[in-house]
């Protein structure tokens, strides 16, 4: 029998994060008007499962989705690591907070960074008070990610990104164990593959602080549907793991 979760909060410049929480990426697949229905439904569900939904969205449609939406959390799919001045075609991280975003995921496995730059966005996204979500592909990454203080780190193992096969429960363990041996402070999501609610109950019964997708709810034949489905299992798997 595994022993209950010791609940830790992310409380940053003001915002509450706590486990469970769920991370929906539409990266390219979903925008504009369709992206809002979406986001609205994410709304809705997160009052109605006390799971709070994290949306990382093209940086087109942070604007119109903060003012838009109440209960889902805001992140842009990515920020380059520059001050305010010189920097055409990058995306600075005051203009995402004024925009309405409150975090930011980075390092993902389709728009990767050098150690570097990393380290230098993470520093930028505290300096503004952006929420940062760094993905890690290996556990070797993931330890390296932690020692870099992020806020959320996405292990996710980039040859399962969108195949429908999920990590499995040892790598689940020894991911989430080498990042908070690093800090027990950062947030571990748990990501790749994940396809329906049972994939995402079983990986937050393996000991994820939260799990997400992109296409399980971008290519169902309803996303909303399945938005509910794996929200709904992500409240009984939480539940289930802290009876």
């Amino acid at each position: 029998m595994k022993p209950k979760k010791i609940t830790k909060y992310i409380m940053y410049k003001g915002l509450t994060i706590k486990p469970p929480f769920f991370e929906i990426g539409p990266k390219a697949y979903m925008y504009g008007e369709r992206m809002l229905r979406l986001a609205k439904a994410a709304d809705e569900a997160s009052v109605k499962y006390d799971v709070r939904i994290i949306l990382t969205l093209q940086p087109s449609d942070i604007y119109l989705l903060a003012r838009e939406t109440e209960h889902v959390l805001i992140f842009a799919q990515h920020m380059d690591p520059v001050p305010i001045g010189r920097g055409n075609g990058s995306i600075l991280p005051e203009a995402l907070k004024a925009a309405g975003a409150v975090g930011v995921i980075l390092n993902h496995a389709e728009k990767p960074m050098t150690l570097a730059d990393l380290s230098r966005a993470i520093r930028r996204a505290d300096e503004v008070g952006l929420v940062s979500m760094v993905c890690a592909d290996s556990i070797r990454e993931a330890e390296a990610v932690a020692h870099l203080s992020p806020n959320i780190i996405v292990a996710e193992p980039t040859e399962l990104i969108g195949t429908g096969q999920t990590s499995d429960e040892e790598y689940v363990i020894a991911t989430t164990s080498a990042i908070k041996k690093v800090n027990t402070e950062i947030q571990v999501l748990q990501a790749a593959g994940i396809k329906n609610g049972q994939d995402v109950y079983r990986t937050i019964r393996a000991g994820a602080d939260a799990t997400g997708t992109t296409s399980g709810i971008m290519r169902a034949e309803d996303p909303e549907a399945m938005l509910d489905e794996m929200i709904c299992a992500v409240r009984r798997a939480w539940d289930d793991l802290n009876k």
